[in-house]
């Protein structure tokens, strides 16, 4: 049976993950390459790629690592002139690289402020400033960027810069989708709540909870209507969706995917 990304290569960033299970670039790359795309999977850290490779491997799926730091113009430069090197093209850019840090603008220090803008936006600006010039050659293509529920709303913390470049991702992809439409480009964003990543444990949990696990689960797991938390894979299929010619008609615009979480009075 054909697979929803037959043909397709997909340039996955953050396809590396802090520890074992789901994170949302490990998910888009094993679950990309079993719609049938060849996978391009970008991380700064090679080793983290690990098990990506060796899930999407294990069920037969194509996939080549690249390390590359997504905030270095000259790196993603190179990293895209490798993807098409190795591939031949580009038809989807899946941008999952990001990561919060505590505090409001008074407690945030100021390079802290700056490194959110660059590992947040600036890496969604330089892969698109790369990549969209190789699918506009080639006729065509699908951006899909990560944003999070913290760029549309308060989600318990106080995290100004992590919201304030969430927030630039959702309108930075608004911008160029209109931009690029009639080139056949299609941009969406995938706007993901609290979900239970294996970021949770290497790092959330000592950032907010004094590294108790179970008590920032709690924490979190009752701002969710649904009841339950999702994991990569719940990014990753919403993802999948927007990258996919059953979204030929969707551009411009983000799915949330948060059990309801944003929608909620309290």
């Amino acid at each position: 049976m054909a697979g929803r990304l037959d043909n397709k290569v997909a340039i996955i960033t953050g396809a590396g993950c802090v520890g074992p299970g789901w994170g949302n670039g490990r998910a888009a790359a094993v679950m990309f390459a079993r719609e049938g795309a060849k996978v391009f999977a970008v991380d700064k850290n090679r080793d983290s790629m690990d098990e990506t490779l060796d899930r999407v491997r294990a069920e037969g799926g194509t996939v080549e690592p690249f390390s590359c730091d997504v905030t270095d113009s000259a790196a993603v430069a190179d990293m895209v002139a490798a993807c098409v090197s190795t591939f031949g093209r580009a038809d989807i850019l899946i941008n999952n690289v990001g990561g919060s840090a505590a505090g409001g603008p008074v407690e945030l220090a100021e390079d802290q402020w700056d490194r959110q803008i660059d590992y947040n936006l600036k890496s969604v600006y330089l892969t698109c400033k790369h990549v969209l010039p190789v699918m506009e050659a080639q006729g065509g293509g699908a951006v899909v960027n990560t944003a999070s529920t913290s760029g549309i709303r308060w989600t318990g913390a106080a995290q100004v810069g992590y919201a304030s470049s969430k927030a630039g991702v959702i309108q930075f992809s608004r911008v160029v989708a209109v931009q690029y439409a009639k080139r056949n480009i299609r941009v969406n964003t995938v706007v993901p709540g609290q979900m239970h990543t294996p970021m949770v444990e290497a790092r959330l949990a000592g950032q907010r909870s004094g590294g108790d696990v179970d008590a920032l689960l709690k924490t979190r797991l009752a701002r969710i209507p649904l009841g339950f938390m999702g994991d990569g894979r719940d990014t990753a299929a919403a993802a999948l969706f927007l990258a996919s010619d059953e979204a030929r008609f969707i551009t411009g615009t983000e799915i949330v995917v948060d059990g309801g979480m944003s929608v909620r009075c309290d």
